[in-house]
């Protein structure tokens, strides 16, 4: 391989995708968290020189669950930004996330910064090199994989990245599930901590709340303090269960009442991102405690620390692109937050009308309702369904009546320009057949027709002409009332994958 930029860093990574073919036959058969997933990680682990013991140094703080677990982890890694330097020397803070949204070194941060594509590409190839030669040097079969999947790759990578970097503490989130993620190999972190659970990725997870639940609690650890966000009591049953098995005990945490006072204005705006916080509260104090900050009150026998200074500077600063994200231009204010499970769906719903509730969008001086616009993908079978909860949660929190929530709603793909895709957004793990035909868009497209017969509904190809065409009707809406102020209001909610697409678009000024 001659060029060792981050382009072909990334061009390199892209081909350890699983193909969607591949992807799909492995949650039919519901084996893809299998028995074998953490010994073969482990494997790869000792391909790249290292014992899961040698992560210890890294501070680990792991988080699992279904919603908010990225938020939750970005909350952590603010809080401890705030103790930056320490007394003898800088501290750094390492947070590992997926999926990214514009860039792939979002997933691999150092004090809340994705590392540039300078260090990216450095420790890719290092890491390249070093599986390189371990196939050279083993008996392996011609048919046997050099390189671990994608996302295991990302995992080994960041470690091996923070590990390099000297980063003192890492915030881990998991990928899909706990028991068997490929980031459950680790032997002793300080804080593992479960956020809300709900039903998602059920042909590898289980298809109840206790089989998720079961799954998540994988992360648990003997004696290493767990935490979890209320749960039903089916899961909080299986919950406690496991941390009995493994060896710890489980720590339940409520609202924190700073947050349900609103004596905190968080980073992350939605009401729903107060738990998120109060776990990352928690987790944040006693993984500073297992450090030697014995100031800060002891989480699991104090029910609700009194927040330092740096704490709440930390709640108040974090910063979460796509995730109920305010974004204004001339005419429009876009809200962005991705959405892809039923319950992460009518949380979207609930935030978009506590916008509304709390923005007029319409001109005191215009009698005419302002036109409203969604902008929706979720590359899914239970698209429609997700579709559905969105109108459903929209409907029942925004009118008051039986009028639409939103008066034009725009299907599309996941591509991000007409152009086609950067490399960094690039996902192998849909059905290009689907993508090229829109055959998820047009079932969509059907499916809200029926359930609202007033908006108007329309499917585009990709989410660069979508934003042009959200931008068009807000436009035009301003000259039709003559107030160049005029404001239209635009939820893009859905797949990740959609509301990193619409970043790109927006930041990069596409459509204009």
């Amino acid at each position: 391989m001659e060029q060792r930029d981050y382009g072909a860093a990334v061009t390199a990574l892209n081909t350890l995708q699983s193909n969607f073919s591949i992807v799909d036959a492995i949650r039919k058969s519901g084996k893809g968290m299998n028995k074998q997933a953490i010994p073969e990680m482990l494997e790869w682990c000792r391909k790249l020189g290292y014992e899961p013991s040698d992560f210890d140094r890294l501070n680990l703080i792991h988080i699992a669950g279904t919603k908010g677990k990225g938020s939750t982890s970005a909350f952590i890694a603010s809080i401890l930004a705030q103790y930056l330097p320490s007394d003898t020397k800088p501290t750094k803070i390492g947070l590992y996330t997926s999926p990214h949204l514009r860039f792939v070194r979002e997933r691999i941060q150092i004090n809340n910064e994705p590392i540039s594509e300078e260090k990216f590409a450095k420790y890719f190839f290092e890491v390249w090199d070093r599986f390189e030669a371990a196939t050279k040097t083993a008996d392996v079969s011609p048919d046997a994989a050099t390189k671990p999947v994608y996302f295991r790759y990302l995992t080994l990578m960041a470690l091996h990245a923070y590990l390099e970097e000297g980063v003192d503490t890492a915030v881990i989130e998991c990928g899909i599930g706990g028991e068997y993620d490929s980031t459950n190999i680790f032997v002793r972190p300080t804080v593992t901590a479960v956020t809300s659970l709900g039903i998602d990725h059920t042909a590898m997870l289980g298809s109840t709340l206790s089989e998720i639940a079961w799954n998540k609690a994988g992360i648990f650890k003997p004696d290493v303090v767990a935490f979890t966000a209320p749960q039903k009591e089916e899961a909080i049953n299986v919950l406690q269960e496991r941390a009995a098995e493994k060896g710890t005990t489980l720590h339940i945490i409520d609202l924190h009442p700073a947050l349900v006072n609103n004596e905190v204005k968080l980073g992350l705006s939605a009401s729903f991102q107060k738990i998120n916080a109060s776990v990352a509260i928690a987790a944040a104090a006693a993984h500073l405690r297992a450090l030697g900050h014995l100031s800060i009150p002891d989480p699991t026998t104090t029910p609700h620390i009194t927040l330092p200074q740096e704490f709440i500077r930390g709640l108040e600063q974090v910063h979460w692109p796509g995730r109920c994200e305010v974004r204004r231009e001339k005419n429009i204010a876009w809200h962005i937050d991705g959405g892809h499970t039923i319950e992460s769906i009518e949380v979207t719903g609930r935030w978009f009308a506590e916008q509304i509730t709390s923005t007029s969008a319409t001109p005191p001086t215009c009698t005419k309702k302002a036109p409203r616009i969604l902008i929706f993908n979720q590359q899914t079978r239970d698209a429609s369904a997700l579709a559905q909860a969105l109108y459903t949660a929209l409907q029942a929190g925004v009118t008051t009546d039986a009028t639409s929530p939103f008066s034009h709603v725009i299907f599309t793909t996941n591509q991000t320009f007409n152009a086609g895709y950067k490399p960094d957004l690039v996902s192998i793990n849909t059905n290009q057949e689907d993508v090229d035909t829109l055959a998820v868009q047009k079932a969509l497209a059907k499916t809200w027709s029926v359930i609202d017969t007033n908006a108007s509904v329309s499917v585009l190809k990709t989410i660069e002409e979508a934003i042009s065409t959200a931008r068009v009707v807000s436009r035009d809406w301003a000259n039709e009332v003559g107030n160049s102020e005029a404001e239209v209001m635009v939820l893009i909610t859905g797949s990740l994958h959609l509301v990193g697409g619409a970043l790109e678009v927006l930041e990069t000024g596409g459509s204009d």
